[in-house]
């Protein structure tokens, strides 16, 4: 415990402040706006700030750590379970000091200006990729009522209605025509920024030696690795293990377990849903590209083969969720070990482990 704790309830203009003594007691309570709350630490002697892991947390973590003060930021959805009563800017606060004291309760890292300019790239892209496709969404609605059958596919899609856009005798009416055209030249200024968005994130991942390791496992591409940076900073030490790294995308099974009974259930899907898609959409292209060379007669080992082999005695989605667990313990132990993923060197230490020695 040091000397002082402060909690602080973060908010846009006004911020709440608990002052706790050695004893966990608190000792003073502030309500202060913006200018007031960066003069009050200037003037004190603090040595520990908590606060809840929520917007502007990570920038006011670093500038309190610029003043030689320590601060831990508490997942926000645990400190919950300590607010008395009812909420209110005070009793949050004080929430905060309760759940600091819990020992088994994991502080959040603070991240860096970089590792956040690197999640906004990804949520900028991410935007503007929804934006494109509920436009292609529309053009094909609008040809579809005047009989235009549009074939599936983005690129094709677009392709294709423009084409139908720019033929005069076309089914479109002329009313329309104009208006849908300008939507089209929207739908490819989209796909220009997108293409900005990633050659941004290609030039980061060159100049990251952690998105180099995780670029040599299957599954994981340009976005994924470049998101699991921008998470973690490439550092992974302060995970358990590979099944609590793991569980932190909530690709782990939930559990129901009462007495001597233990069910396993759903994936919990809990923690970051966009790294979460991004694994499972990796996921579903080895399992696909294991199939076709499958099909194809190919060789076939190594993670590619358990997949199938998982897939065989359950059903696509199934196997799907759990390559995606298995591609993320391959990315911690990658990350943990500092050495790409080499799946034929992984494939021998596995044979020749003592386990598998068979008795003479």
């Amino acid at each position: 415990m040091h000397a002082t704790t402060v909690a602080v309830d973060l908010a846009k203009s006004v911020f709440q402040i608990a002052v706790a003594d050695d004893q966990w007691r608190i000792i003073e309570t502030q309500r202060l706006i913006r200018s007031q709350f960066e003069r009050w630490f200037v003037n004190r002697s603090v040595g520990l700030v908590v606060m809840e892991a929520c917007g502007s947390a990570h920038h006011w973590a670093r500038w309190l750590n610029s003043l030689g003060i320590e601060v831990r930021l508490l997942p926000a959805q645990y400190v919950r379970a300590y607010v008395r009563r009812n909420k209110t800017d005070a009793s949050d606060a004080a929430a905060l000091l309760e759940a600091a004291r819990a020992c088994d309760i994991r502080p959040v890292r603070v991240k860096s200006v970089e590792q956040q300019a690197l999640q906004g790239l990804h949520r900028i892209r991410s935007l503007w990729m929804g934006t494109r496709t509920s436009r292609i969404n529309a053009l094909r609605g609008f040809c579809r009522e005047f009989g235009i059958a549009v074939p599936v596919g983005a690129r094709t899609g677009i392709e294709v209605i423009g084409r139908v856009l720019a033929d005069p005798q076309s089914a479109v009416p002329e009313l329309i025509r104009h208006t849908a055209s300008q939507l089209l030249e929207e739908i490819r200024l989209l796909e220009a920024r997108i293409a900005q968005v990633e050659r941004q994130l290609s030039q980061a991942a060159r100049q990251s030696p952690a998105c180099t390791l995780l670029l040599s496992i299957p599954g994981i591409g340009l976005l994924s690795a470049t998101a699991l940076v921008a998470a973690t900073s490439g550092d992974v030490t302060h995970f358990q293990d590979a099944r609590h790294f793991s569980s932190w995308f909530g690709l782990t099974p939930r559990e129901y377990s009462s007495g001597g009974s233990r069910y396993l259930g759903r994936i919990s899907k809990k923690g970051d849903r966009y790294l979460r898609m991004l694994l499972t959409h990796g996921a579903r292209s080895v399992l696909r590209a294991a199939k076709v060379a499958q099909g194809a007669g190919k060789e076939i080992q190594g993670v590619r083969q358990w997949a199938l082999e998982v897939q065989g005695r359950s059903n696509h989605n199934k196997a799907t969720c759990a390559l995606a667990n298995k591609l993320a313990r391959l990315c911690y132990a990658t990350l943990r070990d500092h050495k790409p993923f080499d799946e034929a060197a992984r494939l021998i230490r596995k044979e020749n482990r003592q386990s598998f020695a068979m008795p003479d």
